[in-house]
């Protein structure tokens, strides 16, 4: 099933295969690091629980990072672009185990501090979680398991960081900790 569902979406027209390639590989380009740049200083100054968000998002992507990393090292699993003959690549190909998306987790960890801070305010980051680790599969890099379970790492990531926070500023502040960030 997994490889059905890879191939129905690696398989898609070719009409959004700009968008897909960008969301897939921005870091590695100059438009998308400036876009990202510009995204940050607009977040930076637009006041402090922006900034509070923008930090502790951050921090969720190096966790997110770091537990695909040990999950691709641990469990080596192989991308279709190695496994599959007539994958359509439309990205450098990549020979790294492919067990977890790291893209998909890092943008599902930063959505998940953004939707926890603004609630649906923050939709707009989960819109890009979601294209992101769609772009994964349709570029020919990813299984949609592998998506998934990137997306998995960095929710996971972002509810432990949005969570130990509240706890640690309750702490310091002589409360009980609570659910709810202070």
């Amino acid at each position: 099933m997994d490889e059905a569902i890879f191939r129905w979406i690696n398989g898609w027209p070719d009409w959004p295969a700009p968008i897909f390639v960008f969301l897939s590989d921005a870091t590695k380009m100059t438009p998308g690091r400036v876009l990202l740049g510009l995204v940050a200083l607009g977040v930076l100054m637009a006041g402090n629980a922006t900034r509070k968000a923008l930090f502790l998002g951050l921090l969720s992507v190096g966790i997110a990072n770091e537990i695909t990393d040990v999950l691709k090292g641990t469990f080596q699993m192989a991308r279709p672009c190695v496994e599959l003959e007539d994958v359509l690549l439309r990205v450098g190909k990549l020979t790294s185990f492919g067990t977890a998306s790291a893209h998909s987790a890092n943008m599902a960890a930063l959505a998940t501090i953004f939707w926890l801070a603004f609630r649906w305010r923050g939709s707009v980051w989960m819109a890009v979680a979601l294209l992101t680790g769609l772009s994964r599969i349709y570029v020919g890099v990813h299984y949609p398991s592998q998506v998934l379970l990137g997306w998995t790492c960095g929710v996971l990531a972002g509810v432990v960081v949005w969570y130990s926070w509240a706890a640690w500023v309750r702490l310091r502040a002589g409360k009980e900790p609570s659910v709810e960030p202070g």
